[in-house]
C-alpha cells in the first residue's frame, strides 16, 4: 500500500491521456472530504522570512537539533554562481587576494538572500527532527522561494528591461545576476526534490499517511472521488479555449494550472487548453479512510472529458507562474493615499511574468507555447521534478498526529504581570513600579502587549492611545481593543502602514474598520514606510498625566507573536514617554523633530547615531566591543564603518539571520568580525544592538558567578545549563524595529532604545550571549561567502534554553523555594 501511496511523488509528469493521474502539486487549507484533520490559519500559511523584508506570518516552525550529516551547502557547479561568491563577476578567476579591493569588499545581497532560504531547507533535511516538521520546512523554504522570484528577481528584471546598467556594490551586473541565481535556485530545487521524495514522503507512508496516486486508488475510492469532483469540483472549473476566437488567457500569480491538449476527431483539430485548479478549493482531497490524501489536480485530469466532451484529450501538463508582485507606488503623485494603494493592487494582478514552473516531462510544444505567451524566456523556464505547489504539505501538519511534531510551547506570562495564582495584575502600577523587558514567543504576547493594550481600552482614566500598525493578524485583539477605546470616547490614533508588502489588502481593511469606530487613522507618510513599533498610553493620575510606553521589535500580530523571537519594553520612563509623544505628532501631524531623548529614529538620525557609536569603539582599538544581532545587514555605508572598526582591534560579533553583506574573517579588512546565523523552531527577529564603550571584561569573582561556566562554552549538570560570560559588565544597549538596510535607515520610520535599567541590561547580555553559545541552530559565514553549520560539541540549543528560562522565571516568581525542574540536555554529535 505504501507504494501505491508514494507512486504521485515519485513519478514525474507525463504525458497522458484523462484517465491518468497528472503531477503532483498540492496547495490548500484542507481536504475536501474525509476525517483528515483541522488545516491551519489562513494567516498562518505565508514565509517563515522574505527577502530582506519584515517577515509575514508563519506556520510554527520544527524544534531544532543537530544537523546530521548536513555540513555548508555546496557551491553551485555553475560558473557563474561560484565566480559570484566571490563577488567577482561571471567568468573572472576566483583569487582570494582580490578580495580585498574595492569593489569585491561585498557578498551579493540576492545569492545572500538565497543562503538564507538553503538554511531553512536545511531543517527539512535533518533526519532527527519530527517528521511533520521537517514536511513543514518544506514548505516554507517553497514560499520563501516563491517571494524571491516575485520581488528580488522581478526586480532585477525590471532594471534589465528598462536598460538600467551599473553594478551592484559587490561588482556584479544584472545579467551576471540573473544568471547566478538560476544556477543556485536549480541547486536548491533539487535539494527540496531529494528530501520531499526521498526522505519525507517514504517516511510518511510508514506512519500511516497517505500521498496517493489517482492511478493507485481502487474501485470503491474512484467512486468516491467521482462524487467528490461532481458535486464540488466540477462546477467551479472553467476551461479557456486557445483559437483565433479565444486569445491566450490571462495566468494568475502562482496559480496551479493545467495545460490540455485536445483533439476533435471530426475534423481533426489539435487546440490548446487552460484549465486552472481552483484556489478556492481544498489541494489534497480527503479519501473515506481519513488517512490518505489525492491531490486536487489528479481528481481534476481523471476527469477532463467531462470538461471537454466528444473530444480526444492527447494530453495534460501541469505548470505554474511567478509574477512581479511588488508594489511600485508613487506615493508622492498620491493625493489619496489609500485610493492609490488599491488602485495598485488591483494593477500588481497583472504583473510581468518572471518564472514559469513546467513537470520535467513537458512536451516541446506546450514549453514553447507557454514561453512564448507569457513573454517569457528560456531562462526563465524551471523544470520541476515533483509537485510543483507544495503548499498542500500545510495540510498533513494539520493532522492531529502529535507524534510527529514539536512538543507545544505554551508562553509564560512575565511574572512582573503576574500576580499570586497568576492572577491578573494592575498593568499600570506593574510599569509604573518599574521597566518590563518581553521576549515573545517565550513571554506571553498576549498576556503583556495585548493585555497592556485592552486594559488600556477599557481603563477610564485611560485619555488617549496612540500605535503604529504594520502588520496585524486577521482576528487581531489589538485593534479591537483600539476600536473598542475609541467607542468608550477615548482618543485613539493609529498609524496604519498600507504599504507592508504582502499584506496591503488586510491593512485596508482594517484601516477602514479603525475609521468606522472614529479612530483618528492616519496612513503614513509621503515617500517613507512606517515600519516602527511603537504604542503610547496617555492616563490621568493624580493632579497630572502620565504617559506609558511599549516599543518593540515585532509586529502587533498575535499570531507571529507566537511564531517569531521579539523583544520588547514596556516602560512609564517620562523621557521616552515625552519622545513618543514628539514621534506620534511627526507621524500625524508636521515636524521636523530630530533631537529626541532616548529614541534613535530613522531617518532623521537613526544612520549617523549607529555610525558614531561605531566611530566610537573604533577610537578605543582593542578596547572596543560590539555586538549587534539583527535580520539582514546591507548597508555597505554601515559594513565600511565596521571594516574600519575591525582593522582598529575591535572584537566585532554580528548575528544575522537572513542576509549579510559583510565579508568576514578577511585578513587586513575584517580579521576581527564574526559572524553566525540562528535557524530554528522560531524565527530569529529581533534587533539588539551592543557598545561596550572600554568595558573590562567581565570578572566572575566579582559577583560570585564562577560558577556559570569558565571552560568558554556552556555546560550541563542535571537541573540546566550553565553558560560562561562572554560580554562586560557595562556598556549600552539598544534595541529596536531597525536593520541595518538602506531602506530602514533613509526610507522608513524606524524607532531604537536604549536601554537603560542594569536588570533589563542583564537580560539583553544574557539573550545574546546564549545565541552566541549555541551550537546546535548555529551557522557561520566565511570569507568567501559560504556559510556552514557549527560543529556541535556542547548540544547546546538557544532556542530551548530561553523556553526553560522562561519556565523556571514564571515558577520562581510564584514560589522563590521552590526546586529548578531538570532541562532536557539536547546532544547530538
Amino acid at each position: 500500500m505504501a507504494d501505491g501511496r508514494l507512486r504521485w511523488w515519485r513519478r514525474l509528469s507525463r504525458h497522458t491521456n484523462a484517465g491518468e493521474a497528472g503531477p503532483a502539486a498540492v496547495a490548500g487549507p484542507a481536504a475536501v472530504a474525509g476525517p483528515a484533520g483541522a488545516a491551519p490559519d489562513a494567516a498562518t500559511l505565508s514565509p517563515l522570512s522574505v527577502n530582506g523584508d519584515e517577515p509575514r506570518s508563519a506556520p510554527e516552525a520544527a524544534a531544532a537539533v543537530s544537523l546530521d550529516g548536513v555540513g555548508a551547502p555546496p557551491l553551485s557547479d555553475d560558473p557563474a554562481a561560484s565566480a559570484a561568491r566571490l563577488g567577482l563577476g561571471v567568468g573572472i578567476d576566483l583569487k582570494r587576494e582580490v578580495v580585498l579591493a574595492d569593489e569585491h569588499r561585498y557578498i551579493n545581497r540576492e545569492l545572500s538572500t538565497l543562503d538564507f532560504n538553503s538554511r531553512v531547507l536545511a531543517l527539512a533535511e535533518r533526519s532527527g527532527d519530527p517528521l511533520l516538521e521537517r514536511a513543514k520546512f518544506v514548505a516554507i523554504f517553497s514560499s520563501n522561494m516563491d517571494e524571491f522570484f516575485q520581488v528580488r528577481v522581478a526586480g532585477l528584471k525590471d532594471q534589465l528591461a528598462a536598460g538600467i546598467g551599473g553594478t551592484a556594490p559587490d561588482g556584479l551586473s544584472v545579467s551576471d545576476q540573473l544568471r547566478a541565481i538560476r544556477g543556485e535556485s536549480e541547486a536548491l530545487f533539487q535539494r527540496r526534490r531529494r528530501v520531499l521524495l526521498e526522505e519525507i514522503a517514504p517516511a510518511l507512508a510508514e506512519q500511516s499517511i497517505g500521498l496517493a496516486d489517482f492511478d493507485s486508488l481502487g474501485g470503491r475510492d474512484r467512486a468516491w472521488s467521482k462524487r467528490v469532483f461532481t458535486e464540488r469540483i466540477f462546477p467551479v472549473l472553467t476551461p479557456l479555449a486557445v483559437d483565433p476566437g479565444h486569445p491566450f488567457p490571462y495566468i494568475s500569480n502562482l496559480s496551479l494550472n493545467l495545460a490540455v491538449i485536445v483533439r476533435d476527431p471530426v475534423r481533426g483539430d489539435r487546440r490548446f487548453a487552460r484549465l486552472k485548479v481552483p484556489e478556492m478549493l481544498p489541494a489534497l482531497i480527503g479519501l473515506p479512510d481519513g488517512q490518505r490524501f489525492v491531490p486536487l489536480e489528479q481528481v481534476i485530469a481523471a476527469h477532463l472529458r467531462d470538461l471537454f466532451p466528444g473530444m480526444q484529450i492527447e494530453s495534460h501538463h501541469v505548470f505554474r507562474v511567478t509574477r512581479n508582485a511588488d508594489l511600485t507606488l508613487e506615493d508622492e503623485e498620491a493625493d489619496d493615499l489609500l485610493e492609490a494603494v488599491e488602485m495598485e493592487l488591483r494593477r500588481r494582478r497583472f504583473g510581468r511574468a518572471v518564472r514559469l514552473e513546467v513537470d520535467s516531462h513537458i512536451s516541446d510544444e506546450v514549453r514553447e507555447l507557454l514561453t512564448r505567451e507569457l513573454d517569457l524566456t528560456a531562462e526563465d523556464v524551471y523544470d520541476i521534478h515533483g509537485p510543483l505547489n507544495v503548499a498542500g504539505l500545510w495540510i498533513l501538519h494539520g493532522l492531529d498526529r502529535p507524534d510527529l511534531k514539536d512538543e507545544p510551547f505554551v508562553p509564560i506570562t512575565p511574572p512582573e504581570l503576574s500576580g499570586v495564582d497568576d492572577e491578573p495584575v494592575d498593568v499600570f502600577a506593574a510599569i509604573g513600579a518599574r521597566d518590563i523587558l518581553v521576549q515573545h514567543p517565550y513571554d506571553s504576547f498576549a498576556s503583556s502587549v495585548e493585555t497592556f493594550v485592552a486594559e488600556a481600552a477599557r481603563d477610564p482614566d485611560v485619555l488617549a492611545i496612540k500605535q503604529t500598525l504594520y502588520r496585524t493578524s486577521g482576528d487581531s485583539p489589538i485593534v479591537q481593543s483600539l476600536i473598542r477605546a475609541a467607542e468608550r470616547g477615548k482618543q485613539v490614533a493609529a498609524l496604519v502602514e498600507l504599504k507592508a508588502r504582502g499584506d496591503e489588502a488586510a491593512n485596508i481593511g482594517w484601516a477602514k474598520a479603525l475609521e468606522r469606530a472614529g479612530v483618528h487613522v492616519v496612513y503614513g507618510l509621503v515617500g517613507l514606510k512606517t515600519h516602527s513599533k511603537t504604542a503610547l498610553v496617555v492616563r490621568r493620575e493624580g493632579d497630572g498625566i502620565r504617559r506609558y510606553c511599549h516599543i518593540g521589535t515585532g509586529n502587533y500580530n498575535s499570531t507571529t507573536a507566537r511564531l517569531y523571537e521579539d523583544l520588547g519594553v514596556l516602560t512609564a520612563n517620562p523621557d521616552l514617554g515625552a519622545d513618543l509623544t514628539d514621534l506620534f505628532n511627526f507621524l500625524t501631524g508636521y515636524s521636523r523633530r530630530v533631537d529626541y531623548r532616548r529614541l534613535l529614529v530613522a531617518p532623521a538620525a537613526l544612520r549617523q547615531s549607529i555610525l558614531d557609536l561605531v566611530a566610537r569603539e573604533r577610537q578605543l582599538g582593542p578596547a572596543g566591543r560590539i555586538v549587534w544581532k539583527l535580520n539582514n545587514l546591507v548597508d555597505i555605508h554601515i559594513i565600511d564603518a565596521l571594516y574600519e572598526a575591525s582593522a582598529a582591534g575591535v572584537q566585532i560579533d554580528l548575528i544575522t539571520r537572513a542576509i549579510c553583506c559583510l565579508r568576514p574573517g578577511v585578513p587586513g579588512l575584517s580579521d576581527n568580525i564574526r559572524v553566525r546565523s540562528l535557524v530554528g523552531r522560531w524565527l530569529e527577529h529581533s534587533r539588539v544592538y551592543y557598545f561596550g564603550c572600554g568595558a573590562p571584561p567581565h570578572d566572575p569573582s566579582a559577583n560570585g558567578s564562577e560558577t556559570s561556566g569558565t571552560s568558554g562554552e556552556p555546560t550541563h549538570d542535571g537541573t540546566g545549563w550553565h553558560t560562561p560570560r562572554l560580554l562586560p559588565d557595562e556598556g549600552e544597549w539598544y534595541l529596536g524595529s531597525a536593520d541595518m538596510m538602506e531602506r530602514n535607515l533613509d526610507r522608513r520610520v524606524e524607532a531604537v532604545v536604549q536601554v537603560d535599567p542594569p536588570e533589563l541590561q542583564a537580560r539583553l547580555r544574557e539573550i545574546i550571549e546564549v545565541e552566541l553559545l549555541d551550537d546546535v541552530l548555529s551557522w557561520t559565514l566565511g570569507p568567501d561567502g559560504t556559510w556552514g553549520k557549527v560543529p556541535v560539541t556542547a548540544g547546546f540549543n538557544a532556542q530551548d534554553h530561553f523556553a526553560h528560562l522562561a519556565t523556571e522565571r514564571a515558577r520562581h516568581r510564584r514560589d522563590p523555594d521552590i526546586v529548578p525542574v531538570p532541562e532536557h540536555h539536547h546532544h547530538h554529535g
